[in-house]
């Protein structure tokens, strides 16, 4: 356990990608990050923010990867956020999947607007 505070705790990942790699998590249960009610999303990455400036600080690393995934990948069906210690030539290349192009700057519009437009319903 390295915080441990009323809401949110963090611990060492028990099959990290790299040593140091944490998981910080909310202590009620939620899911996904769009289940984690607003007012619960600033001090969660306050903490986030704290861990990925203290592990390059106690371990020496030039670094973090800050991601959390929601529903596909999520191996624990509990939010977490991974904050990993980075280094350069460590291995890992940017993302962990491989990048794509939009077909045409339409296409990438069309997409735009589709979220947008989600967006806004779901803001209203």
């Amino acid at each position: 356990m390295v915080l441990d505070d009323e809401d949110f705790v963090a611990f060492l990942d028990a099959r990290p990608v790299f040593k140091g790699h944490l998981l910080v998590v909310p202590r009620r249960h939620y899911v996904t990050l769009a289940d984690l009610p607003v007012a619960q999303v600033g001090p969660l990455f306050e903490r986030v923010r704290l861990l990925s400036a203290a592990v390059p600080a106690a371990l020496g690393a030039q670094g973090t990867f800050v991601g959390l995934n929601n529903i596909v990948s999520q191996s624990v069906p509990h939010l977490h956020v991974h904050v990993v210690p980075r280094t350069k030539g460590d291995g890992l290349r940017g993302f962990f999947w491989p990048r794509h192009r939009y077909a045409s700057e339409e296409e990438a519009a069309e997409y735009a607007r589709r979220i947008g437009d989600a967006v806004t319903v779901m803001d209203s």
